[in-house]
C-alpha cells in the first residue's frame, strides 16, 4: 500500500499555482527532486489535452473523455491527476537509481539541497567516506528521500452552475464542486489549496469524501490548505471546516498585492504584521480547531485524534533573495516559502512558450501593473506587451470587442442570462456598450471613455492563461485567437533571463545569487510601496464618487499602513536583520510614512 502522504521536507520552498497552464505539469518536472508544486484544476479542457500529451509521451494507456460523457469534468481531472501520479512515481524511482549509481548525479543533487538539511549531511557523509556502495546509498534514499507533493488548486469562487440543455444540474456538478470530486477520486495523497475566499457550499461538500477525515492512526490521505491574507480569515474558515470534522493542515499566507495573478488587497494590513499575528497566535488556531474537530468527529462516529493534527504556516508573495527566504523561515517560524514568479523563467519547472518567457525576462518595474482585466472583478497583476492585449485591442478597433467565450468558466454574471455570462465575452460587452451609447448625451466625453474602457478591458483569461502550455507543446489551438495572458508578480522585474532549475534553487538557498547587480527593494518595502500606490488610487476614486462609507474605510486603511510602517521601523531598527540594506530600508520607510501622512482624504459635509 502507498504511504499515506509521506511528505517531502527536503526543501524549504514550494512552487505555488500560477495561472491555468504555468504549473499544469510542474510536478512531472520537479517532484522527483523533492520539490512540491501546485496544479490548477480549473480548466478541464486544458487538462484533457495535457493528459493525452503526457500519456503518449510516457507510453501510458489513454482513453479520451469527451464532453458527451456524464460528469466529464470530474472524470477528466481524476484521469489526469492519476497520470501525473504514475509519471512522478516512475521518474522518482529512476532518480533514486541514478543517485545510487552516479557520483556526479549525487553531487549535483547535494548542491541543490538546503545547508541545514540532515538529509544533505547524510549524503555528504557517503561521499566524504569514499564508500559509495550502491546498496548503502539505495537504502538511505529509500528511508529519507520522498517526492515533492502534487498539490492542486481550486478557486472557490469559480463555481459556475451547469446546465444540460435548459435544465440546471444539481450543485455537485458546479465547476468547483466537480473539480473537488475529480481530486477526491484520484490516487493522489496530497492537498487541495483553496483560494479566493470562503464558499460554504463547497466547504460542506468536502464531507462527502472519506479521504479528508483522519483515519485510526490520525493520518489524512488528502489534506486541505487554505490560502489566506490575514489571521481573522484563517480562524473563521478553519473553525467553519473543523465543525464539519475537517482539519486545515496548512495556512498559506499570501501578500495582498506583491503577488502574481489575482490580488486580494487587505485593508492596509502589511505582510510583516500579519505574519507576526500568526506567529503569536498559532496555538489559538490549533486549539480552537482541534476542540471543534473532535466534537464533530465524535458525532459522525469517526476516529478522533488524541492530539491536534499537524498544522503548517507558509508564506508567499514577492520573496526574491536567500536572505529574505531565511528571514521568513527563522523569524516568523514559517514552514515553507512560496517562490512563484521567478520560476516562470525556469523552463525545467514551469510550462510556457518561449516568447512569453522572453517578455518576462525583459520586463522592468514599469512594465508590471495591477490591472482590471479579470472578469472576476478582482485586481489582477499582469505585464504590458502580451499577445492577448494586442489581439484584444485589435478587436476593439474593429468594433468587435470581447471574446467568443468558448470555455465559459468565468461566465458568472446572471445580469442578462440565468445560465451565466462572462464580462469578457462579446455577448456581454455588446449589451453593455449599447447601454452606454444611450447615456452618451447625458455624460461628459471623459466619463464616456472611462466607462467604455471599463467594459472592454476585460480579457479572456480562460483561453489566455491556458495557451502557453499548448504553444510550448505544439498542441493545436482551435477557435478565435486570444494569445497569451501571463500573471507575474511585480518581483519578476528583478530577474532578467531564463535560469536552470539548479541555478534558481541555489539562488534560493544563498549558494549563488542570480540577481545581476540589480537595485531591488526589500520585499517588505516593495509591498508597502504597492499598497501606497493602491491607496492613492482609492483616494482618487473617492474624490470622484464622494462616498462617505469609503472615507471611513480609507482612514482605517491609512492607520493600518502607518501601524505597519512603525512595526517595520522597530523590527529593522534593531539592526539584527538585513544588515546590508538596513539604512536604505529605514530611509524608505520614513519616506513612505511622510508621503502617507500628507495625502488628503478630505472631509465631506
Amino acid at each position: 500500500m502507498k504511504n499515506v502522504l509521506k511528505t517531502s521536507n527536503l526543501h524549504t520552498f514550494h512552487i505555488p499555482v500560477m495561472g491555468l497552464a504555468y504549473t499544469i505539469d510542474s510536478p512531472i518536472r520537479v517532484a522527483q527532486y523533492g520539490i512540491s508544486s501546485v496544479i490548477s484544476i480549473m480548466d478541464d479542457d486544458l487538462i484533457e489535452k495535457m493528459n493525452a500529451f503526457y500519456s503518449k509521451k510516457f507510453d501510458l494507456p489513454y482513453q479520451e473523455i469527451s464532453q458527451k460523457i456524464s460528469d466529464y469534468r470530474a472524470k477528466r481531472i481524476t484521469s489526469y491527476l492519476n497520470t501525473v501520479d504514475k509519471i512522478v512515481t516512475e521518474k522518482f524511482e529512476s532518480f533514486k537509481t541514478e543517485l545510487s549509481e552516479s557520483k556526479a548525479a549525487l553531487e549535483n543533487y547535494i548542491a541543490m539541497l538546503p545547508n541545514k538539511s540532515e538529509f544533505r549531511k547524510g549524503l555528504e557523509n557517503f561521499i566524504q567516506e569514499g564508500c559509495i556502495i550502491k546498496e548503502n546509498i539505495k537504502n538511505y534514499l529509500e528511508k529519507n528521500l520522498f517526492p515533492g507533493d502534487i498539490d492542486i488548486n481550486i478557486m472557490t469562487k469559480v463555481d459556475k452552475d451547469n446546465f444540460e440543455k435548459n435544465t440546471q444540474l444539481p450543485v455537485e456538478f458546479n465547476d468547483a464542486h466537480a473539480a473537488l470530486r475529480g481530486f477526491a477520486n484520484s490516487t493522489l495523497t496530497s492537498s487541495v489549496v483553496l483560494s479566493a475566499g470562503m464558499n460554504p457550499r463547497l466547504y460542506s461538500y468536502f464531507e462527502t469524501f472519506p479521504d479528508f477525515f483522519p483515519d485510526q492512526n490520525a493520518n489524512l490521505k488528502k489534506k486541505i490548505i487554505l490560502k489566506v491574507s490575514d489571521f481573522r480569515s484563517a480562524l473563521v474558515q478553519g473553525n467553519f471546516l473543523a465543525k464539519k470534522g475537517l482539519w486545515v493542515s496548512e495556512y498559506r499566507i499570501e501578500s495582498g498585492l506583491n503577488c502574481g495573478g489575482h490580488a486580494f488587497a487587505t485593508e492596509g494590513y502589511l505582510l510583516g504584521p500579519i505574519l507576526e499575528e500568526f506567529k503569536q497566535k498559532r496555538e489559538t488556531l490549533i486549539t480552537s480547531a482541534h476542540e471543534l474537530l473532535c466534537k464533530a468527529l465524535q458525532q459522525k462516529n469517526l476516529p478522533v485524534p488524541e492530539t491536534p493534527l499537524n498544522l503548517k504556516i507558509t508564506v508567499q508573495g514577492g520573496v526574491g533573495t536567500a536572505e529574505e527566504h531565511e528571514f521568513l523561515l527563522d523569524f516568523y517560524k514559517t514552514d515553507s516559502v512560496g517562490w512563484g514568479s521567478p520560476f516562470l523563467l525556469v523552463p525545467e519547472a514551469t510550462s510556457s512558450d518561449n516568447e512569453t518567457r522572453e517578455l518576462l525576462a525583459k520586463s522592468k518595474e514599469d512594465d508590471l501593473y495591477l490591472s482590471n482585466i479579470s472578469p472576476l472583478g478582482v485586481p489582477f497583476n499582469t505585464i504590458k506587451g502580451t499577445t492577448n492585449e494586442a489581439l484584444k485591442q485589435k478587436r476593439i478597433l474593429e468594433n468587435k470587442a470581447g471574446s467568443s467565450c468558448p470555455k465559459k468558466y468565468l461566465a458568472l454574471s446572471k445580469q442578462y442570462d440565468e445560465k451565466g455570462i462572462c464580462t469578457a465575452s462579446r455577448k456581454y460587452q455588446e449589451i453593455k456598450l449599447d447601454e452606454l451609447e444611450s447615456e452618451r448625451g447625458y455624460i461628459s466625453e471623459r466619463e464616456f471613455v472611462k466607462k467604455q474602457n471599463a467594459i472592454t478591458e476585460k480579457a479572456c483569461l480562460c483561453i489566455g492563461l491556458a495557451n502557453a502550455s499548448l504553444l510550448e507543446n505544439d498542441i493545436k489551438i482551435k477557435g478565435e485567437a486570444q494569445g497569451v495572458v501571463v500573471c507575474p508578480g511585480p518581483n519578476i522585474a528583478y530577474f532578467d533571463r531564463q535560469y536552470s532549475l539548479s541555478e534558481m534553487v541555489q539562488h534560493i538557498y544563498g549558494y549563488k545569487s542570480v540577481l545581476n547587480n540589480v537595485t531591488r527593494p526589500n520585499m517588505f518595502v516593495k509591498e508597502l510601496s504597492l499598497y501606497l500606490k493602491y491607496f492613492k488610487n482609492e483616494v482618487q476614486e473617492f474624490f470622484e464618487t464622494e462616498n462617505m462609507a469609503q472615507q471611513k474605510k480609507l482612514t482605517n486603511f491609512r492607520e493600518n499602513l502607518l501601524a505597519g510602517i512603525d512595526y517595520y521601523s522597530n523590527l529593522f531598527g534593531t539592526g539584527k536583520y538585513f544588515h546590508g540594506d538596513n539604512e536604505t530600508i529605514q530611509h524608505q520607510l520614513n519616506k513612505y510614512k511622510m508621503e502617507l501622512e500628507t495625502i488628503e482624504i478630505g472631509i465631506l459635509v
